[in-house]
């Protein structure tokens, strides 16, 4: 299988699906990471299913983002499940052949609060769990959904947040080695490697049969400490402290070939013209993935 090059509707993240697909035929892209927040609200608006199936047919979509906080258990956890057979049920829809999930919680000032010893009223998830205790939650998890998943014939692939725990590539090989299942794998996101401690030694480790997908971004420098996504990652791909030629040459390490899509977090580009912005992407990913 070649290197695939996939639009990631983050890059326009105010726009609304049908313009995600216009963006990616425009710009060269051979398929679309979606957002199931925007199939979501195409269905809210009035486009029927099977318009909205339509819309979709024969465009690549590897995978279908995001399923949060994979941790909840207790009173959390029917929430979880509510949430996940949605997703999937917007997957069939997409024909997508993959479900992002990740660990929590997604909102990093619980964990800040968690680190001074005060309490946030958020939700904290496994936080004040001891270790083997939120792999075990977690991974008891991970193997549930992945059984939800495949009843639909899907794929689910993790992605650790840098500020949450079990964040290393390590723990999350750990978390789906716990919960064996066939249908596991796990998303390299260049960032969250980057701010976890990760280093591109440590992707080119990792067995390839494990690797689903690979998110291309980059990062302001990382001073240490509980990082900041809105911040750190409020640069342009290509223009941050990332050697993304080392990262890229990490995964292909690995014997990786796959899909590579381009998710980003910069607020000016998400701003600025979106066709104009892929465009950019498009050709620095071609650069560096398919020179």
């Amino acid at each position: 299988m070649a290197q695939t090059l996939i639009y990631h509707g983050l890059v326009s993240r105010y726009a609304p699906l049908a313009l995600d697909l216009e963006i990616m035929r425009r710009t060269g892209f051979q398929g679309l990471e979606i957002s199931a927040a925007k199939m979501r609200a195409a269905l809210e608006a009035g486009i029927s299913e099977a318009e909205l199936s339509g819309w979709l047919a024969g465009v690549d979509v590897p995978g279908i983002g995001f399923l949060l906080d994979i941790e909840r258990h207790g009173a959390d956890k029917d929430a979880l499940i509510a949430e996940a057979q949605d997703h999937i049920r917007l997957a069939k829809i997409a024909g997508a052949k993959g479900l992002q999930v990740l660990t929590g919680p997604v909102q990093v000032q619980a964990v800040r609060a968690f680190a001074a010893g005060t309490a946030s009223g958020l939700y904290e998830g496994v936080l004040r769990l001891p270790r083997e205790e939120q792999m075990r939650i977690t991974a008891q998890n991970l193997a549930m959904l992945a059984d939800l998943a495949a009843e639909s014939g899907l794929l689910v692939y993790l992605e650790s947040l840098a500020w949450s725990s079990l964040n290393h590539l390590a723990d999350q090989l750990e978390l789906i080695t716990r919960a064996n299942r066939p249908n596991l794998r796990l998303v390299v996101d260049f960032w969250h490697c980057y701010a976890s401690g990760d280093t591109p030694a440590d992707v080119a480790a990792l067995p390839c049969d494990l690797i689903y997908g690979v998110h291309v971004c980059d990062s302001l420098t990382f001073p240490g400490g509980i990082p900041d996504e809105s911040v750190l990652r409020d640069v342009p791909t290509g223009a941050g402290v990332l050697n993304l030629a080392a990262w890229v040459d990490a995964v292909k390490a690995t014997g990786y070939q796959g899909w590579w899509s381009c998710e980003l977090f910069c607020r000016l580009q998400q701003q600025e013209n979106s066709f104009a912005v892929a465009a950019d992407l498009h050709a620095l990913m071609s650069r560096l993935i398919n020179p």
